[in-house]
């Protein structure tokens, strides 16, 4: 470790230079929380668990993150960043696979249907039956009436 160490992984805290100020994607999003808290790309890279150059593609919007990276991202901002729908069963669906990092594949493992099935929910093509609907409820946690 050089001396000159602590100077490289700091940003001046009120830094904000080449942030929008109501950011719009996760690009935007995850730059504008690390210069708010005098982060280099390298610190939050070791944060996250990436290289410094995933942080950089993503906040240069020339890659976006892999699923399984959305809920250490999403910790990292404190809150959700994504905008969509939530009101619909297929938004919920979005929601909770964006939260969990989970892919369509493994949530409809877990729910017990094939994939293509929650493929359709999620673009609100088809409603499930009974039997799945139970499942759905007690996973993202709402109410039949809420979806």
């Amino acid at each position: 470790m050089s001396i000159f160490s602590r100077y490289q992984t700091r940003v001046p805290r009120k830094d904000l230079k080449g942030c929008t100020e109501t950011p719009k994607t996760l690009g935007e999003h995850l730059k504008k929380r690390r210069l708010s808290k005098g982060m280099s790309q390298a610190s939050l890279a070791k944060l996250l668990g990436v290289t410094k150059d995933c942080v950089w593609l993503w906040e240069a919007e020339r890659n976006t993150p892999q699923l399984h990276h959305y809920p250490a991202l999403i910790a990292f901002l404190g809150y959700y960043p994504f905008d969509h729908e939530t009101d619909t069963l297929g938004g919920k669906i979005t929601r909770y696979k964006n939260l969990h990092g989970m892919s369509t594949k493994k949530l409809a493992k877990l729910l017990g249907v094939d994939e293509g099935t929650v493929a359709q929910w999620e673009r609100n093509e088809t409603k499930p039956l009974a039997r799945s609907m139970s499942r759905i409820i007690s996973i993202l946690h709402t109410k039949a009436t809420h979806i």
